[in-house]
């Protein structure tokens, strides 16, 4: 699976009312601490890989998964293979890590609206530490449709009134550490 995504620095009030108007579907809002590793065999920043464990808090309740992002395929937005899976535990998982060798090196903390809207997800991310931005993202199956899940999450971009030339390729952990 490949995940297709384009993030965007956007005033969320005004992103918000624009998705109104346009007839998203609101989904749900989530508190996300994602909290970063480095592994002890190479360094993600320099591969661009990443690994994490995400604790989730909705109305629904709360969920622990872990990802790993592998380095970005493209250089036109933040494309890359990525794999998921829910854990029981997230303290648990966290130990299993840290025994193995594997360092915390930062937590995230966000706070993400989500929409839906022509068979992309929209996020409005308000990131403590960091600012507000918008995610337009969608998964394929195949590397073949990358580009045209890109082009449709640009369209999807300046139907919000924001603009693909606006892009950041950084992660919120990269911006977080160059705050």
């Amino acid at each position: 699976m490949y995940e297709v995504e384009v993030k965007v620095p956007a005033e969320l009030e005004a992103v918000r009312d624009r998705l109104e108007d346009l007839g998203a579907t609101r989904k749900r809002t989530v508190v996300q601490a994602d909290t970063y590793y480095d592994a002890p065999h190479r360094s993600f920043p320099e591969t661009d890989e990443a690994l994490r464990i995400r604790r989730e808090s909705s109305d629904d309740g709360d969920e622990s998964r872990i990802t790993y992002k592998g380095p970005l395929l493209d250089d036109e937005s933040k494309s890359r293979e990525e794999f998921e899976t829910g854990v029981d535990d997230g303290e648990t998982m966290d130990a299993v890590l840290t025994s193995l060798g594997f360092e915390a090196a930062a937590t995230v903390r966000k706070e993400r609206e989500r929409y839906g809207l022509d068979g992309y997800t929209v996020t409005l991310d308000a990131v403590d530490d960091v600012g507000e931005y918008v995610e337009v993202e969608t998964e394929v199956a195949t590397e073949d449709e990358l580009e045209s899940a890109r082009e449709g999450a640009y369209d999807v971009l300046e139907r919000l009134d924001l603009d693909p030339d606006d892009q950041l390729r950084t992660s919120y952990l990269g911006l977080l550490l160059e705050s």
